[in-house]
């Protein structure tokens, strides 16, 4: 097994400084708000991925798994959505009718 490289204590820092952020919460971006939350928060996943996960320094084996579990919450999240965008297919069921006959003495 490798040895892992030292990663110096000001990297540390200055990520864990990054992941602080909370500016863009306070500036009115109008309908791209969701845009640049969406993009913030998807650049501190990989802050912490890389870095304090040591993503950046480990085996290709650990990359295959990192992206193969990516892959999978993309699959889960698309099917998600396509249970979702599909539901408005099925016709509403016929309502409920008084004048029917009983079906029972």
């Amino acid at each position: 097994m490798a040895a892992q490289p030292i990663v110096p204590f000001r990297t540390y820092a200055l990520v864990f400084v990054a992941l602080l952020t909370t500016g863009a919460a306070f500036v009115n971006l109008g309908p791209l708000n969701t845009v640049v939350a969406l993009g913030i928060a998807f650049l501190k996943m990989m802050l912490v991925l890389l870095f304090f996960m040591h993503l950046l320094h480990s085996n290709k084996l650990t990359h295959v798994t990192a992206i193969a579990a990516a892959f999978w919450l993309l699959l889960l999240i698309g099917l998600v959505f396509a249970d979702y965008t599909s539901r408005g297919w099925i016709p509403d069921p016929a309502p409920w009718s008084s004048s029917a006959p009983p079906t029972h003495p």
